[in-house]
């Protein structure tokens, strides 16, 4: 039996189904896997099943005499954390989960986006406080998103879903910036670049991938330009936006609030970010709903079968 590493605790069908094929190991640690750990299971495992964090970067690969790992079946959607490039040259196919993820994620941004807007993380932190003292016609108004405009970056599976939900379901116009044309089943307006998407719209989602391409796409040049009452959502990856740009935005009430599910030095998030009131803040939650877990390891489990056992190319490889 081919073996292989699975890197983080996953719900316990995935692990079952794995070990139909393979002698699996389970990773008990939930923190990312360190160098000499990635550098380890490159050398005694056949395949690994890594996921966000566990950075395969070239100096993992380059200081390896000798690659027994011939898959790195990433567990999840995004994989800027390997460098695909390095792993080819080293003979090491890398696939993801993509689809698996898209209605997960598109729901989490909307919570942000309606979080955000309605105020609602600050609303249950007065009620927490002890401090509430009844409603009130003027008691924390928010953005009334319905009929409002929303800026999708990035017009991928995850962004065509937060797109229809936000067309279909609250009657929102539809805007987008992306790298290539779309043919969509619903209106949508396509502009050249983000700094000209910013200012037409009322809530701007970031839905890209991450890597150098995207690193600080949002930047203090794309928050000038934003309505002041706008709320910026990102459910992709923490550098996509400049972090500190985005603070002293919000500090200086210059544009409405934001919602955050990721944060650019994950798991680090300032403290300056965690006592603004205007920010909806989550612990990375967009695909953490047991279902969608369950199916990202079951897929990563049949890129695996397909490569090791099959003899085949992993249904996902990137």
């Amino acid at each position: 039996m081919k073996k292989v590493l699975i890197a983080r605790p996953l719900p316990d069908v995935v692990v079952v189904e794995a070990r139909k094929y393979f002698d699996v190991t389970v990773r008990s640690e939930t923190s990312p896997l360190s160098m000499s750990e990635m550098q380890t299971a490159l050398g005694a495992f056949d395949g690994i099943m890594p996921t966000l964090g566990d950075m395969f970067q070239p100096a993992v690969f380059d200081s390896l005499s000798e690659s027994k790992c011939s898959i790195l079946a990433n567990f999840g959607v995004g994989y800027n954390h390997i460098d695909v490039d390095a792993a080819l040259q080293r003979g090491i196919t890398v696939s993801n989960t993509p689809g698996a993820v898209t209605d997960a994620t598109a729901d989490i941004a909307m919570t942000l986006m309606l979080m955000s807007a309605r105020r609602a993380g600050e609303g249950e932190r007065l009620i927490r406080s002890g401090e509430w003292e009844g409603w009130h016609p003027t008691q924390m108004l928010g953005l009334h998103l319905s009929g409002k405009s929303v800026g999708i970056v990035g017009m991928g599976r995850i962004g065509q879903a937060i797109a229809q939900r936000c067309h279909y379901g609250f009657g929102m116009k539809v805007g987008y910036v992306s790298r290539s044309p779309k043919t969509l089943p619903f209106e949508a307006a396509a502009f050249g670049s983000l700094i000209e998407l910013a200012p037409a719209v009322d809530v701007v989602v970031l839905a890209v991938p991450g890597g150098a391409e995207t690193h600080h796409l949002v930047n203090a040049d794309v928050l000038n330009v934003m309505q002041p009452h706008s709320h910026l959502v990102n459910i992709s990856r923490g550098n996509v936006v400049d972090e500190g740009a985005l603070i002293a935005a919000l500090q200086a009430d210059q544009i409405g609030g934001a919602g955050l599910d990721v944060y650019e030095f994950e798991p680090t998030v300032p403290q300056a970010l965690r006592d603004l009131e205007n920010v909806v803040i989550l612990p990375h939650l967009g695909t953490a709903a047991l279902e969608v877990r369950a199916e990202m390891g079951l897929m990563a489990v049949t890129n695996l079968k397909a490569h090791l056992v099959d003899g085949l190319l992993a249904p996902n490889k990137v």
